[in-house]
Order: structure tokens, then sequence, then C-alpha cells
């Protein structure tokens, strides 16, 4: 053979493996099952855009892609915390004490039970967990695709928040019917909001966050209600009279952190109250304090008792900050209950691990609602 020819089929050869070698690196790889169905939350479902572009008029901007959650390696480890005493809220030196731990986005939403147990909504389960009062799980209601809140009311009717796709509101006592499924004549995934938290009122209907706030008459007529918008946490007082929403208005200035310990009121959050009128509606929204995040509880004299930051703080009927009280991890929610109300629950709940913790108070949680 001679040069030319030799370097011909060498340059051959060559380019047949760089075709081999370029056809592997394109190969498809195996494709990475895609989430989807009960257990996921409507904005992470692979089927959430197509559902869009199919129930939607406006169908809304795609949102930030929802990578997979990482696999935490551990439970979180428990932070040091001291105690302090809140006049008639709580003693010093209290201690949370840990009465059940489980995997997955789970145990929230939580509401008590006639009993001294609590219900638990189970996103990842699609379940509701009952914890009665010697901290033993049953499973009362399944079915719930991604069950995320619970409410009752004083009339005893039980709601769910159901967050998976598509996104409603469900009434699973005395009747299991469906209360919410659309806002304006369209599903509520349209709004591009994922459903939060609810409360529930004694005519029938529920308020609820999903971004904005929400409220449902027994009809399942949806309104929307005032300028805050990543609206969380949500709750009636007792009488029924004002409803606490955690978030803070635009143009709320967050006060600087003094030298020393970040206090409360310096860290991002808020509580918004709004009257509510003899109808449902509401009306003067406002910003009410400057503390709380998340989830939140109401106790016998109307004090509010918001999750965020450093655990529970504790704010009285005129939004004046008493105190707060830490916790071994964030928690995510906070209800009271046990035999004369006088437990507070706290959840802590990275949607890999949950940890649910009791802590005695001299605060006896509100009677007349689950929550």
């Amino acid at each position: 053979m001679n040069a030319r020819k030799m370097s011909a089929t060498l340059l051959g050869s060559l380019s047949a493996l760089l075709v081999a070698v370029a056809g592997q690196a394109q190969a498809p790889q195996v494709p990475v099952p895609q989430q989807t169905g009960p257990g996921v939350q409507a904005p992470r479902d692979s089927q959430y855009q197509a559902y869009l572009a199919s129930h939607c008029k406006s169908p809304p901007a795609p949102a930030a892609a929802q990578p997979p959650r990482p696999a935490t390696p551990a439970p979180p480890a428990h932070r040091p915390y001291t105690i302090k005493a809140i006049p008639g809220v709580i003693a010093a030196g209290a201690a949370w004490k840990t009465v059940w731990t489980g995997t997955g986005n789970n145990a929230d939403g939580p509401i008590a039970t006639a009993d001294g147990g609590v219900l638990f909504a189970q996103n990842s389960d699609s379940k509701v967990m009952k914890l009665d009062r010697d901290n033993v799980a049953t499973y009362p209601f399944a079915d719930t695709n991604t069950g995320g809140s619970l409410a009752r009311n004083k009339n005893d009717a039980l709601f769910v928040l159901q967050r998976g796709l598509p996104q409603e509101i469900w009434q699973l006592e005395p009747k299991r019917q469906r209360l919410v499924g659309l806002y304006n004549g369209e599903p509520l995934d349209c709004t591009g909001g994922l459903l939060n938290d609810l409360t529930a009122d004694s005519k029938g209907g529920v308020y609820f966050t999903m971004g904005g706030v929400y409220h449902s008459d027994a009809k399942g007529v949806v309104t929307h209600y005032g300028m805050l918008s990543g609206a969380n946490g949500i709750i009636l007082s007792g009488d029924e009279k004002t409803l606490y929403v955690t978030g803070r208005l635009p143009g709320t200035p967050t006060p600087p952190a003094a030298a020393g310990p970040v206090t409360p009121e310096s860290r991002p959050g808020g509580l918004v109250a709004y009257d509510v009128q003899s109808d449902g509606t509401l009306a003067n929204e406002r910003q009410f304090a400057l503390v709380g995040a998340d989830g939140s509880a109401v106790d016998e004299q109307g004090r509010i008792y918001s999750t965020g930051g450093g655990g529970v703080q504790v704010v009285d009927k005129d939004g004046k900050l008493l105190g707060e009280i830490p916790s071994p991890l964030p928690l995510i929610t906070v209800v009271f209950s046990g035999p004369d109300k006088k437990t507070l629950y706290g959840v802590a709940n990275t949607q890999r691990f949950v940890e649910i913790f009791t802590i005695p108070t001299i605060a006896q949680g509100y009677k007349g609602r689950a929550k």
C-alpha cells in the first residue's frame, strides 16, 4: 500500500471512529422519571404547564424550573435554646419534647381534635394523620391529592387544601364534597399560585392563601382581597371578627437590626390583619405586627402565635410582641391541643424529614374551634 492510500485509509478509519464516538455522545440517556399525580404539588407536576395551557384563557407565565428536591442525608440536628417566661403564656425553663418523627413533606396544617389529639395533612402521603393524646398515629382519611392544610369550623365541618393537580379545596366531613375548584370561572391553578393555608368560618366558607388572600363562601364562590402578596399562614380570631395572615404589605419597612443579636422584629415577616364583615367580606387591610412568617394559632385571650425565625412569636390582640418561644428546629406551624388545650404542638418540616414537638403552656388555646 503506498503512502497516499495508507493515509486515506487511516483518515477514513479515524473519521469512522469520530462518528461512532459522536454517535455515542449524542445517544439518548435514560430519562429521569417525571413526577406527577398524588403526592406531588401542582407546580412540580410534569403535567402542570400542559394543564395550564389547556385550561386557562391566559395561562400564567411559566415559573422558574422546579428542580428535584435533594435528598437530605440525615435529620437536622437540634439547636440549643433557652425559654424565658412570657407572663400568662409560658413558664421559664419549659422544654420541647419530640413526640413523632417521619419522612416526606408531611404533618402540615394541623388542627386539634375534641379528644385532645391533633390532625395533620400529609402532602407526600395524600392522607390525614391523627396523633392521639398518647402520640399514637392513625390515618382516618386518604386520597386527599397532596393534602396540605386542614381547618374545622365551629359547626364541625372539616376542610382540606389539595395541592395536587388540579388544586382544589374539599370538605371531608360531614360529607365529602368539593367546595372550591374554580376562581373567576377557571381552575385555581390559573392564578399561578400554590394553595398554602386555610381557616374555616362558621358560615360554611373558608379563607385561604394562594400567594394572596382569598375567601370562599359556602357555595364555593371565591373572592380575592387586598394588596398582600406572598401570603402564607392564616387564622381567624376566636370571635371571627379579625383575620390574621402572615406577610408584609408593600412599603412596610423592616427595622434595622440593632447591635448584638437579631431581634424578632428585624427579621423578614409580619402579620397583616383584616376586619371581617357580617357577610364574610374583608375590609381595612393593615400591617398588624412585624413578626410571624408561617403557620399560626390563637389562644383564649386573643393572642396570636406564629412560627418563624427562632421559634414561635407571641403577639397580643393589639399587635404588641410579648416574646418568642425558641425551638430546637425551625417550625412551620403550631396548634394548641391536649386534654385542656394547654399543650402547644410545633411542626418542623424540611420536606424530607418531619419532627413534631410539644411544650406545656400556661395559656390555653381557643376552645370554641379546632384551631
